[in-house]
């Protein structure tokens, strides 16, 4: 898998950044392959948690919240970069040159950028995906597909339409060259590919997209109950602009925002997602779906 991938870089041309780099592999399944990889790349090591022993040093899931290791070494060290995996190395979250993160649907889009800017083509993303996707593929003139969610919906629908790229916004990259599965090793190599051919920070990189807040809340229900508050609010939306290949997703293109209400395919509740240009419009959204369940929502853990 490491020689597919390096063969799909420009091995020299990342070589010569000799970038510095942090890397948390949270003692998981990329801790073997990352380090190799990014000695390949001519990068300058500072490993984090990169025992391969299955004792999770912190929380599995690459968000903001468990990245706060990282994030200082990041900073501390000078590092152009921080990679964050999670245990079976899918998922690649991205921390700046300051120490920032910048979100894990922001991993996936730079990815899709790089990868248009390579080869114009179809880009496959499921439902609760950021809207930047639609914003880099429209500079490119490329299609987006949205799937319902999991992993296997998206890579089927990646196949069928031979899309370039695609992935999922919890930093899954997907590119059906390498294999169609996600994988943060292409993805840290594209990144690297991208700062290198740019000669960009990540920052610089991240502050040219369009910028989004997405909200994340879910209801706690009997199963009966949350299909039964979908059906509801499919009937009071039906006049709008929505979507109901998964749940309900409601477009509010004028506002350039959404919000997506789908029960969670693993436990009795009820999710609901929500994006806009600004923080307090993307929770105003999902408090009032919320409202119009008649429930109170709690953050999504």
């Amino acid at each position: 898998h490491l020689e597919k991938v390096l063969a799909y870089l420009d091995v020299d041309l990342i070589r010569q950044q000799q970038f510095k780099v942090a890397f948390d592999c949270c003692n998981g399944a990329g801790s073997l392959i990352t380090p190799k990889l990014l000695q390949e790349l001519g990068c300058q090591l500072i490993p984090i948690n990169t025992e391969p022993n299955g004792i999770f040093p912190r929380e599995p899931e690459p968000t903001p919240e468990h990245l706060t290791q990282l994030c200082s070494t990041t900073k501390l060290s000078g590092a152009d970069v921080g990679f964050a995996q999670d245990a079976d190395a899918d998922r690649l979250a991205i921390v700046d040159e300051h120490g920032v993160p910048i979100g894990e649907d922001y991993t996936l889009a730079l990815a899709v950028q790089f990868m248009l800017s390579k080869t114009p083509g179809p880009v496959v993303v499921n439902l609760s995906t950021s809207q930047v996707i639609e914003d880099v593929a429209r500079t490119y003139g490329c299609p987006v597909y949205r799937t319902k969610i999991g992993e296997s919906n998206v890579i089927d629908k990646l196949l069928e339409c031979q899309a370039i790229v695609g992935g999922e916004g919890n930093g899954g990259v997907m590119v059906p060259a390498i294999h169609p599965c996600r994988d943060s090793v292409i993805g840290m190599g594209l990144v690297l590919q991208c700062m290198a051919e740019t000669q960009r920070s990540i920052s610089r990189l991240v502050h040219a997209l369009p910028r989004y807040f997405m909200v994340k809340h879910k209801i706690s229900l009997p199963s009966e109950q949350i299909f039964g508050i979908v059906d509801m609010l499919k009937q009071r939306y039906a006049d709008r602009h929505i979507d109901v290949t998964d749940g309900l997703k409601i477009l509010l293109d004028e506002q350039h925002a959404w919000v997506h209400i789908r029960p969670s395919n693993t436990e009795p509740i009820l999710r609901i997602v929500s994006e806009a240009p600004n923080e307090s419009a993307a929770v105003a959204l999902s408090e009032q779906i919320a409202a119009e369940a008649g429930f109170p929502p709690q953050p999504l853990t």
